[in-house]
């Protein structure tokens, strides 16, 4: 089992659910004061995934599910508080009676300078946690850098135009994951297969300090860098015994022998993305399905609600293991035999730091 130097994960990430009032309403319970804040309403009409951090404010959000500019509203999440958020009358984040998911990162509050790259950025982060958010203005120019904070290598980046809406996939999101190298990227907002492009990372791997980002008339481009558009960049790196971003190939079977993916912690949340076909996002975590198996799902890529309906996952001392069976109709997109999948995974560790017992959340 792997040690950890996070005796308690739920101080660093955590999921809270909470019911609508349609009014407005304080959400407590998170165990700390979150810089990202990830809402979904999980029966609320099709509403879309909005997202919110420290750095741009409580009065914009981000839609995963959409290539859209942020929105500006001062009714969605209103505040930040030590132990949570506060909504306000928005259906998106507090439509009466309906149920909703809040995914909660920390940071480091507001953010500060960093110089360290060509383009000067506006980073909160947590090296702790191997979490930052990263915000940055355009310049255009190809191979032009920008600093992260994290201190470690990056495996994944999730980055958005927060200005623009241009067309044709222009400003859709984009996402680094060091599975695919810098030579690939992927689209949180769609259900594309992996492209391959030096427009968007310049096919070149994040540093300790630094990302790079596509420029001139390469394709791509725009998703990270075009000029004078303002961007947010939201980076992770893995930490022993509490985060993991990794690939695996499916086996194309189910129930007792579906695939296993070693993680070194049990995975309270975990996002799936099939790479070599067109298929779903998916998002799982222990709060909306408290024990084996995993049944709840939702889709970043889309405003559905939340889809109960199959047996999708166990999540294990030490891993995740596949149970979808394969005449559900997702099968292929998490488990299909020979497919390549990419995953990213937060959780907690049975052993944390100086071989002691890790708190459990």
């Amino acid at each position: 089992m792997a040690y950890t130097g996070i005796n308690k994960s739920s101080e660093h990430f955590n999921t809270k659910l909470y019911t609508g009032n349609g009014s407005t309403q304080t959400i407590t319970g998170v165990g700390f004061q979150p810089d990202w804040t990830w809402l979904k309403g999980r029966d609320a009409g099709g509403e879309s995934h909005r997202l919110t951090d420290v750095i741009r404010g409580t009065g914009y959000n981000l839609r995963t599910n959409s290539s859209g500019a942020e929105i500006a509203s001062s009714n969605m999440l209103t505040s930040w508080n030590s132990d949570g958020f506060a909504v306000g009358a928005n259906d998106a984040s507090n439509k009466n009676t309906k149920n909703f998911v809040s995914w909660n990162w920390k940071a480091n509050g507001a953010g500060s300078a960093n110089t360290a790259g060509s383009i000067n950025s506006t980073v909160s982060v947590n090296t702790t946690s191997g979490f930052s958010i990263v915000k940055y203005t355009a310049n255009g120019t190809q191979g032009a850098t920008v600093g992260h904070g994290i201190g470690v290598k990056p495996n994944v980046m999730i980055i958005k135009n927060l200005d623009s809406t241009l067309g044709d996939g222009e400003v859709d999101w984009g996402v680094y994951h060091s599975s695919l190298t810098a030579t690939n990227f992927l689209k949180l907002n769609t259900t594309q297969a992996q492209i391959n492009t030096d427009g968007t990372f310049n096919d070149t791997e994040p540093s300790n300090t630094l990302f790079t980002l596509g420029g001139g008339s390469q394709g791509g481009r725009f998703i990270t860098n075009r000029t004078g558009d303002n961007y947010i960049a939201y980076c992770f790196a893995d930490v022993k015994g509490y985060s993991k971003m990794g690939s695996y190939t499916g086996n194309g079977s189910s129930s007792g022998d579906g695939s296993f993916i070693y993680t070194g912690f049990k995975p309270s949340f975990l996002m799936v993305k099939r790479t070599n076909g067109a298929k779903d996002w998916h998002i799982f975590d222990t709060a909306r399905s408290t024990s084996n198996v995993v049944k709840s799902q939702l889709e970043p890529n889309t405003a559905n609600v939340e889809n109960t309906s199959s047996n999708w996952v166990d999540m294990l001392s030490n891993g995740f293991k596949w149970r979808i069976a394969s005449g559900d109709g997702e099968y292929g997109d998490v488990n299909g035999d020979g497919d390549t999948y990419i995953y990213m995974a937060f959780g907690q560790s049975i052993v944390g730091s100086n071989d002691t017992p890790a708190t459990a959340r």
